[in-house]
């Protein structure tokens, strides 16, 4: 703020008209400042806040003896006009408010204030001016908004070619009704497919559409509802109707899905044992059928074992191990090998896994169960065990069944392979067989060259792994494998 002051005669009552002035504006800033802390929107809505804020004020003294009256416009902020100044100075109103950030003159003479634009609003009307196509205006009020949303049109064509052109890129929804009722679509939920299905099994004898089916019913009994519904159904029977069948298609085809609705299903793994599947499918691995159905017979036998002892304990006492290993033994290509070593190696892991669980009124121990299905002591077990020893029979026929089948000299032929695969899994399978086998390890006069010759191999093939970054890769753990192997027959 400054203060221009003439030399007249009445030059003491003018000063002391400016020094009120003065004390008068430094209360009207001091106070503006407390009211802006209090609330601070009120620099945002109110006008006259920016004015007793902000804005320059300069008192000009023409001379005189009136004293200088600034008046009552600031009575009510709320009846206040704001006045919109430009660059050049004008006078305004009483009554007026401005702008906040603009520059004011108070003549003391007259009373009358002049204002024009301040240094900052005079930069924005600059910038306004070189960009004329953004909008003059940054805000309305609400009143502005509400007008100019009536006003609002939708912009896009209603008629012409390419509003219809558009519009026949689509069809009405009558239409689409009509289509769709023509059609006659039929949604079934998967039960109504199975039953659909296992009906037109029974009654058609065309082989290729028989196979078809097969195919169909394999894709929906993955799923554990589906597969005891098939059972629910009578459709077991039937698939084990097929491995009887005197085409090797139908064989195959019916182990393929008798495989996938065993696999982790305790329901239909017990309704197999009950209709005779174990045997079924021992009888198909130890007869002469095609490779291609040996396989998928292999596939279902594991489906039905795995997490189930009562049917593991079936297996041993029926010679399962034995007829495994007149696969093995015929098996030249080495994919079928593989599958049988895999099979043997989660049967061991189990057998020791369930040696660990207690004996005493362990119901799940005994595999899975299913409502009023089969009991697996009722009928008689293998070899007499009871239930409380079912464990101990089932470990005594493993180890017999594996001396009995010479697997301790099966499994190391895997390391003649030259899939990694292939050999890790047989080293797997012959450190769980440690126990049963360990003093045939130690005879086999090939085996520690074989193993000394692999770890050659394999130190190479880790070091290459290393090289890349991989300090705990594949060939590591395989290597691994050949250790304790080694250390084991020492």
């Amino acid at each position: 703020m400054w203060v221009v002051s003439s030399g007249s005669p009445g030059r003491s009552s003018h000063l002391w008209t400016v020094a009120f002035l003065i004390l008068l504006q430094s209360y009207q800033i001091v106070q503006g400042h407390v009211e802006k802390v209090n609330n601070p929107l009120i620099g945002l809505f109110s006008p006259m806040a920016s004015f007793k804020s902000s804005s320059a004020l300069i008192v000009v003294d023409e001379g005189g003896d009136e004293e200088a009256t600034v008046g009552d416009e600031f009575s009510d902020e709320e009846d206040l006009e704001v006045f919109q100044p430009t660059d050049h100075w004008q006078t305004i109103k009483p009554g007026q408010a401005v702008p906040r950030g603009s520059h004011v003159r108070l003549h003391l003479q007259t009373g009358h204030r002049d204002v024009r634009l301040g240094a900052e609003q005079m930069r924005g009307e600059e910038q306004r001016r070189d960009r004329p196509h953004e909008a003059s205006q940054s805000y309305w009020s609400a009143e502005e908004l509400k007008l100019k949303l009536k006003k609002m049109k939708d912009s896009s064509p209603r008629s012409g070619a390419a509003y219809q052109q558009d519009q026949n890129k689509f069809r009405s929804i009558e239409d689409l009704r009509k289509d769709l009722a023509t059609l006659n679509l039929l949604v079934e939920t998967d039960f109504q497919v199975i039953k659909r299905l296992l009906d037109q099994l029974n009654r058609t004898s065309s082989t290729e559409q028989r196979l078809q089916i097969l195919l169909e019913l394999e894709y929906l009994v993955h799923q554990v509802d589906n597969a005891q519904t098939l059972c629910s159904m009578g459709g077991l029977q039937l698939l084990l109707g097929g491995l009887n069948s005197s085409d090797f298609r139908l064989q195959d085809r019916s182990a393929f899905v008798l495989g996938s609705a065993l696999a982790s299903n305790p329901t239909v793994q017990v309704e197999a044992m009950e209709r005779g599947g174990l045997q079924k499918l021992l009888t198909l691995l130890g007869t002469q059928r095609p490779l291609s159905v040996k396989k998928k017979a292999l596939f279902a036998l594991a489906s039905l074992l795995r997490h189930f002892p009562f049917a593991q304990s079936h297996f041993l006492s029926h010679g399962g191990l034995q007829v495994l290993s007149e696969v093995f033994r015929e098996d030249q290509g080495g994919s079928v090998r593989v599958r049988i070593v895999t099979l043997l190696y989660d049967l061991i892991t189990e057998e020791e896994l369930h040696s660990k669980v207690s004996t005493d009124e362990s119901p799940d121990r005994l595999g899975p169960r299913s409502k009023g299905s089969l009991d697996l002591h009722s009928k008689g077990s293998p070899d007499q065990c009871s239930k409380g020893s079912l464990d101990q029979c089932s470990k005594g026929s493993l180890r017999a069944g594996l001396q009995e089948g010479r697997w301790c000299s099966l499994v190391p032929e895997l390391l003649d392979s030259a899939e990694h695969d292939w050999r890790e899994k047989g080293l797997q399978t012959m450190l769980a067989m440690v126990p049963v086998c360990l003093d045939q390890y130690r005879r086999h006069g090939s085996l520690p060259v074989s193993l000394g010759s692999l770890k050659a191999q394999y130190r190479d093939l880790v070091h290459q792994e290393q090289a890349l970054g991989d300090d705990e890769g594949y060939f590591r753990e395989i290597l691994d494998l050949l250790h304790t192997l080694e250390l084991k027959m020492k």
